[in-house]
């Protein structure tokens, strides 16, 4: 399996392209649809997958969807943040939502040749998702290699920000990907975790 980041304008997010052979998926959408395309390559992109709906992680989300014909998948608590340009923090609205697949529980998929598990962890926003491919967890702005995601903004809470780093630790992982900046480590995210779970649960 092969994990490309590519770093967008906006904020500089993370957007990243998972491919395994001639399969690819895409983990966010902050990058533009012709930065995303030097990197897919003749692949077949198979999904775009948003772990949250701020406009900096999913801009682009339903140009990718038209471009390489493939399905956005996010938590049906995202919607409201499409909706509302005031909740996503920038000038991003979706009233049309064809070419979404909306989850409300923990999911497995199965794209091609990839296989994905992806769990809801709300916290930095209500729509928090976070997936598990092979030993690589894409965390969005729920962690990072040394913090945590804001809770102040739209739909952040302390309260579901704890319980997502605790479902965090139990997830098997040893690479982790953050929405914002560089990869970590199981080892590292062991140590981070710990401390602010530990300071969310005074």
């Amino acid at each position: 399996m092969l994990v490309e980041k590519v770093v967008s304008k906006l904020l500089d997010s993370n957007t990243f392209v998972v491919s395994n052979g001639a399969d690819a998926l895409i983990v966010d959408a902050g990058c533009s649809i012709d930065q995303i395309k030097s990197f897919i390559r003749g692949k077949h992109v198979l999904g775009v997958l948003l772990t949250h709906a701020h406009y900096d992680h999913a801009m682009y989300a339903v140009q990718y969807a038209s471009e390489f014909g493939c399905k956005i998948y996010a938590s049906s608590a995202s919607q409201e943040y499409f909706k509302d340009s005031a909740k996503n923090y920038g000038p991003l609205k979706i009233d049309d939502f064809k070419d979404f697949c909306f989850f409300s529980k923990d999911q497995d998929f199965n794209f091609g040749s990839i296989n994905v598990k992806a769990f809801l962890t709300p916290g930095h926003s209500k729509c928090g998702v976070c997936y598990l491919i092979k030993d690589v967890l894409f965390a969005g702005d729920l962690v990072f290699k040394k913090g945590i995601g804001r809770t102040d903004l739209y739909g952040g809470s302390k309260l579901q920000m704890l319980e997502s780093l605790k479902r965090v630790s139990a997830i098997n992982f040893n690479f982790l990907q953050s929405g914002h900046g560089d990869e970590s480590t199981r080892e590292e995210q062991s140590r981070n975790l710990k401390t602010f779970i530990k300071f969310l649960s005074r």
